[in-house]
C-alpha cells in the first residue's frame, strides 16, 4: 500500500516536472524580451547623454542567460540574428534588424530608430509575459493531470 502511494507520488511529481520543463520555452522568451527592452532603454539614455563607444557601453551593464550570449556573439563576430530555438522566425528577424543597427550611423538616426523600436519591444514584452504566465500554468496543470491519469491507470 505504501509503495503504491510512494510510486504514485513520484509519478505525479515527475509529470509536473515535465510540464514545468515544457513551459521553460515561454519563460526564456519572456526573460529575453525583458532584457532586450531594458537594454533598449539604457541604450536610448546612452545615446541622449553620455554617448560612450558601443563596446564600452556593452561591458558596463551585465546581462544574463541567452541575451548575454547574444550580445557576446554580436560583439565578437557581429552576428546580428540570435540562434535561439524558442524565438519565432519573425522575432529572430526583428532581433537581427535590431542588433544590426547597433553602432551604425550617427546618434540622431540611431536615437530615432531605437525610439521607434521601443513601442514594439514593449508590445513583445507584455505579450511574452502574458503568454509565459498562461502557458506555464497550463503545462504544469497538464502535467498534474497526466500524472494523476497515469497513476489511476497503474493502480
Amino acid at each position: 500500500m505504501w509503495l503504491k502511494i510512494l510510486i504514485g507520488g513520484l509519478v505525479v511529481a515527475f509529470c509536473i516536472f515535465l510540464g514545468y520543463f515544457a513551459a521553460s520555452k515561454y519563460r526564456l522568451r519572456k526573460k529575453f524580451f525583458l532584457q532586450l527592452a531594458s537594454f533598449n532603454e539604457r541604450y536610448l539614455t546612452e545615446l541622449c547623454y553620455a554617448r560612450k563607444p558601443l563596446p564600452e557601453f556593452l561591458r558596463e551593464y551585465p546581462y544574463t542567460g541567452d541575451f548575454s550570449k547574444t550580445l557576446a556573439a554580436f560583439v565578437q563576430h557581429r552576428e546580428t540574428e540570435p540562434n535561439l530555438s524558442y524565438l519565432s522566425k519573425e522575432e529572430k528577424k526583428f532581433c537581427g534588424d535590431y542588433f544590426g543597427m547597433l553602432g551604425k550611423g550617427d546618434a540622431v538616426s540611431q536615437k530615432s530608430y531605437y525610439q521607434a523600436q521601443k513601442n514594439e519591444l514593449e508590445n513583445k514584452k507584455t505579450a511574452c509575459e502574458k503568454e509565459a504566465k498562461s502557458r506555464s500554468e497550463l503545462y504544469i496543470k497538464l502535467g498534474l493531470l497526466a500524472g494523476l491519469a497515469f497513476v489511476v491507470l497503474i493502480v
